[in-house]
């Protein structure tokens, strides 16, 4: 099987924030503070042009590590359409989420945690790194955001 050539970095910061826009679901790697095992879970999200928005039950494992550490990793797209995102977290309780924020999150993602008993977090993510590839032949230039900054906008 010959892979399709691979795409300019322009391409692929195109289908990067496509995909941002359009999914709905991710996955969030997250370890605690003191180096312990690694923690992965699925989470829907939502995009807003320059951060991701996320949310998680406080207690657990993913919640206590975000709060914990600030840093997160995430995975978005199938293996072999794959956006890795690096990335600082901001802690939003949901009394200090605006309005209009909870509405988008919950139209986007079909799912609203302000109306369920457990308590969750919702967490901002700001990218740092981004890096997306689809073959082995996109290896080579697959970082497309460094120290926060997009190497090549569309």
């Amino acid at each position: 099987m010959t892979p399709p050539p691979a795409r300019t970095t322009a391409e692929r910061t195109k289908d990067t924030l496509h995909r941002l826009e359009h999914d709905v679901d991710l996955w969030v790697a997250t370890a605690g503070p003191d180096g312990g095992a690694p923690y992965l879970v699925p989470l829907s999200f939502v995009w807003d042009g320059a951060t991701l928005l996320i949310a998680t039950p406080a207690e657990s494992p993913t919640g206590r590590n975000l709060v914990a550490t600030g840093r997160v990793r995430l995975g978005l797209g199938p293996t072999r359409d794959v956006v890795l995102i690096e990335g600082s977290v901001q802690v939003v309780t949901p009394e200090d989420l605006p309005e209009e924020d909870a509405e988008v999150f919950a139209g986007h993602t079909g799912f609203d945690p302000r109306r369920l008993a457990t308590r969750y977090l919702y967490f901002r993510i700001l990218p740092q790194r981004v890096q997306a590839w689809r073959e082995e032949n996109e290896l080579k230039g697959r970082e497309l955001m460094r120290d926060g900054e997009w190497v090549s906008v569309p």
